[in-house]
């Protein structure tokens, strides 16, 4: 008899205190999600600020430098006057490899399929200047040389390096 009148108090006051050890258990799990998926969209807000002008920076530097290595605008820049065809050749090559090289790790910010498009312009334009030279005499001058490079790039409908600059306006269009 003793007995059933403890259980009378002890039993409802077990399943109140159950009741409310599961209700708190559940509104701090909630509680901890929330304050994760909280915290977890704030860095990723901070990452997108710190990120977003870098990814800018390397769209802008990558389509500077297709403009750079185009031929018109790589043979204006590069001093033909007085050397023959062979030094020319050699230093718009090195000319186009110093701007890739200096432009390299942008790679990092950009899409592979972009990233792509920019090795096929510098390759495409290497290649464009190699046949150019391959096909002058040995006495050749500078002149002669940028002039059969300006003819064979315009035998393309459009230049690689056009193509490789119209995929990274594309690109950044899409994400800002």
């Amino acid at each position: 008899m003793e007995i059933l009148e403890i259980l009378k108090y002890v039993l409802p006051a077990i399943i109140v205190f159950l009741t409310a050890y599961f209700m708190l258990r559940i509104f701090f799990q909630k509680e901890m999600k929330d304050k994760d998926r909280q915290l977890m969209t704030e860095l990723k807000d901070a990452k997108d600020k710190r990120i977003v002008p870098l990814r800018l920076q390397a769209y802008e530097r990558l389509i500077l430098l297709m403009e750079r290595i185009s031929p018109n605008q790589l043979l204006m820049r590069t001093k033909a006057s007085g050397l023959s065809a062979k030094q020319y050749q050699s230093i718009l090559l090195q000319t186009i490899r110093s701007e890739f090289e200096h432009n390299l790790a942008q790679q990092m910010y950009i899409s592979s399929a972009a990233w792509d498009f920019v090795i096929n312009a510098k390759e495409e334009m290497v290649k464009v200047i190699n046949t150019a030279a391959s096909q002058l005499k040995e006495n050749a001058s500078a002149h002669e040389l940028s002039t059969l490079i300006l003819e064979k790039s315009l035998a393309y409908k459009k230049f690689p390096t056009m193509q490789a600059t119209e995929i990274l306006k594309k690109e950044v269009r899409q994400l800002f």
